[in-house]
């Protein structure tokens, strides 16, 4: 049985947008893989219209928050890191096709000494022409961002708490995590992943809704990382 403390040693955030058949499989496959963590549960509902909240198991280690009406992933998955407790904080999709199993294995990673954590799809289970479009997209990002991180479209990650504070919330950040990070000097690790495919619904973030809208934000993020204040305190003698 997991213990359940003021401040659990990991805090999962799981954003969602109309998933009733996913939640509840994703809540039971989250309570096994972490059984032996002392840990919370933070879903972030986008605005569902759909029967998603209500398909949520209430647990004292269990909290939702609402959306009044549909913001976008970004802003999902920026609420529920800035209302985690947890050590260490972790993010995974609410669609099932992210591996809660793989979970244990992010967090071994954060105890031998990364800061972030990032899944990438080894064997994506998504069509040939995402699958194509979504490389490109990692490599030009890559490039201009120069985060080195070959999957950034993959949701599952896990960070050390104190990682938050250097997140900018705008539309489009959770693509940019890695590269925020690494702009401040935290250490990045990169894992495989299991990918299945989506089982249930449909999914909510297609091609023709964020490509332009990620071009301009990596332009952006390059500035930002060029502008970025850059300083260390001499220690007292």
């Amino acid at each position: 049985m997991t213990l359940i403390t003021s401040s659990p040693a990991v805090s999962v955030i799981v954003p969602v947008y109309n998933e009733d058949e996913n939640v509840p499989m994703l809540q039971a496959e989250l309570r096994a893989a972490l059984k032996s963590v002392d840990h919370e549960l933070i879903f972030v509902d986008d605005g569902s219209v759909d029967q998603t909240v209500e398909r949520i198991e209430t647990a004292p280690n269990v909290q939702v928050i609402r959306f009044q009406k549909n913001a976008g992933q970004s802003a999902a998955i920026y609420v529920g890191l800035k209302a985690a407790r947890g050590s260490t904080l972790v993010l995974i999709d609410g669609d099932l096709q992210n591996d809660p199993a793989d979970i244990p294995r992010l967090l071994d990673e954060i105890v031998r000494g990364a800061d972030l954590v990032c899944g990438y799809r080894e064997h994506r289970r998504d069509t040939r022409v995402k699958r194509l479009t979504s490389q490109i997209a990692n490599a030009v990002r890559s490039r201009y961002t120069k985060d080195g991180v070959r999957d950034t479209g993959c949701t599952l990650k896990a960070m050390r708490h104190e990682c938050v504070s250097t997140l900018v919330p705008f539309k489009g950040m959770h693509r940019f995590i890695p590269a925020l990070l690494k702009g401040a000097e935290y250490r990045l690790v990169e894992i495989p992943v299991n990918h299945r495919p989506r089982r249930f619904g449909q999914t909510k973030y297609g091609l023709g809704n964020r490509a332009v809208r990620a071009t301009i934000d990596m332009f952006g993020v390059r500035w930002l990382l060029s502008r970025r204040l850059n300083y260390k305190i001499r220690e007292q003698n």
